[in-house]
C-alpha cells in the first residue's frame, strides 16, 4: 500500500514537471531564440515580433485569473490535461504564419494555458506527497521551467537548422508526447475544494503576511527581468564579447535554471522555507552586483549560473511560503497562490516594457537596468526580514517549515 502511494505521488510529480515544461518552459522561453529567425525569414516585421512576444505574457496573466474558476467547473485533472493539449496545439498552429492576428491569438492561448497550469498544477499534486518531501516535490514540478530555459539555448537552435516551420512543429511533437505520456498520471483530487461553510475572517497578521508575500513576489518579478531579457546583449555589446561567447552565457543561465527548482526545494526542506528564501535572495543580490561590477570571465560565469537558478527556483519557495501561512486550508492556499501568480505576471509584463523604455532612454545602458534589478531583489530581501517578524500560526503539515 505504501509503495503504491509512493508510485502515485511520483507519477503525479512527473505529470506536473511535464505540464510546467510544456505550458511555460517551452511555450514561453522557446520563443526567445526564435525571434531573430522570425525576423530574418520575414514572417513578421521586427516590431510585430516583439508585440507577439508580449501576447504570451498577456495570456499568462489571463490564465492566472481563469485557472481556479475553470477547475471548479471541469475539475483540476481535466483542466490540466486540456491546457497541455492547448499548449501543444499552439506550437503546430504557429508553424503557419497566416497573419499577425492568427499568431497573436495562438501565442495568447499558449500563455493562457501556462498561467492555468501554474495556478493549478502544484496544488493539485502536493496533497498527494508526504509533508517531508513537499519542498523537493515542488522543485521537481517546476523543474520544467528550468528545462525550458535550457532547451531554448540548446535544442531550439538545433531544430532551427531544419527551418522555422519545422522548429514549431518539432516543439509541438515534443509537447504532445509529454502530454500523452503524463495523461494518466494526474491525481483525481481537484485543486479547488467545494465551497466550505462561512469561516471566521483571516487574522490580521495572516493578511499582513500574505500582502508581504504578494509584494515580495512583485519585487522578484521586477528584479529578474533585466537579467533574463538583456543578459546576452549585455555580454555581447555591454562587455564587448563576440556573439558566440555571449550566446554561451544563455546556456550557462539555462544550466542554472535547471538546477534552481530542485536546489531551492531541498533548501526549503532542510532549512525551512523562510530561511531558504532569505539565503536565495541574499545570494541573488550578491550575484546581480557581481554581474554589474565584475569583468573577469570566471566571476561572470558563476554569477550567471546563480542568477539563472532564480526565476524557476523562487516558485516552489513562494508556494511553500503560502502553504505555511495558510496551513490546512487548501481553498485559501489555492486562492492566495492564484493572486500571487497574477501579481507576478502583471509586474513581470510591466517591468518588461518599463525596462525596454529605460534601455532606449539611457542609450543602451545595460548596467542601469541590472542595478535596478539588484535593488528590487534587495528590497525583496528586506521585506522578507519583515515577514519573518510576523507571528505565525503553528504549521501542522510540515514540521521543518519555519518562516
Amino acid at each position: 500500500m505504501h509503495t503504491s502511494s509512493n508510485t502515485a505521488a511520483t507519477r503525479a510529480i512527473l505529470a506536473g514537471l511535464c505540464a510546467s515544461l510544456v505550458g511555460i518552459g517551452l511555450a514561453r522561453f522557446a520563443y526567445t531564440p526564435l525571434i531573430p529567425a522570425l525576423i530574418e525569414a520575414h514572417w513578421f516585421a521586427a516590431g510585430d515580433v516583439v508585440f507577439l512576444g508580449a501576447a504570451n505574457l498577456v495570456g499568462y496573466l489571463a490564465g492566472a485569473l481563469a485557472g481556479r474558476p475553470l477547475a471548479a467547473r471541469m475539475g483540476a485533472r481535466r483542466t490540466l490535461q486540456a491546457m497541455m493539449l492547448l499548449a501543444s496545439l499552439a506550437f503546430f498552429t504557429c508553424a503557419l504564419p497566416l497573419s499577425v492576428a492568427w499568431f497573436f491569438a495562438w501565442r495568447f492561448l499558449s500563455g493562457l494555458a501556462g498561467g492555468i497550469i501554474m495556478v493549478l498544477a502544484a496544488l493539485t499534486i502536493l496533497p498527494q506527497v508526504p509533508p517531508e518531501r513537499r519542498g523537493v516535490a515542488s522543485g521537481a514540478i517546476f523543474l520544467g521551467l528550468g528545462l525550458g530555459i535550457a532547451a531554448s539555448g540548446t535544442v531550439v537552435p538545433l531544430l532551427l537548422n531544419e527551418g522555422l516551420a519545422a522548429t514549431w512543429a518539432g516543439l509541438g511533437v515534443l509537447s504532445l508526447l509529454l502530454t500523452l505520456a503524463s495523461w494518466r498520471w494526474w491525481p483525481q483530487a481537484p485543486a479547488t475544494a467545494p465551497a466550505a461553510p462561512a469561516r471566521a475572517a483571516v487574522p490580521a497578521r495572516t493578511g499582513f503576511a500574505l500582502n508581504l508575500i504578494y509584494g515580495q513576489y512583485a519585487l522578484k518579478a521586477v528584479g529578474l527581468v533585466p537579467m533574463m531579457v538583456f543578459l546576452v546583449d549585455y555580454m555581447a555589446r555591454g562587455l564587448h564579447m563576440n556573439t558566440h561567447t555571449a550566446a554561451l552565457f544563455w546556456v550557462i543561465y539555462g544550466a542554472g535554471a535547471t538546477a534552481g527548482p530542485m536546489l531551492y526545494g531541498m533548501l526549503g526542506d532542510r532549512l525551512g522555507i523562510g530561511n531558504a528564501m532569505r539565503v536565495a535572495l541574499g545570494v541573488q543580490v550578491a550575484a546581480a552586483a557581481a554581474l554589474v561590477a565584475a569583468h573577469g570571465i570566471a566571476v561572470l560565469v558563476a554569477a550567471t549560473f546563480v542568477i539563472g537558478t532564480f526565476p524557476p527556483g523562487i516558485v516552489p519557495l513562494t508556494l511553500g511560503r503560502i502553504r505555511h501561512t495558510l496551513p490546512d486550508d487548501v481553498p485559501a492556499q489555492s486562492a492566495a497562490w492564484s493572486r500571487a501568480t497574477t501579481v507576478f505576471a502583471l509586474f513581470q509584463a510591466l517591468a518588461g516594457y518599463a525596462y525596454s523604455w529605460l534601455f532606449n532612454a539611457t542609450g543602451g545602458q545595460h548596467r542601469v537596468l541590472m542595478l535596478i534589478g539588484a535593488v528590487a531583489l534587495a528590497l525583496a530581501l528586506l521585506s522578507d526580514l519583515a515577514l519573518a517578524r510576523v507571528a505565525w500560526a503553528p504549521v501542522k503539515d510540515d514540521g521543518v517549515a519555519r518562516v
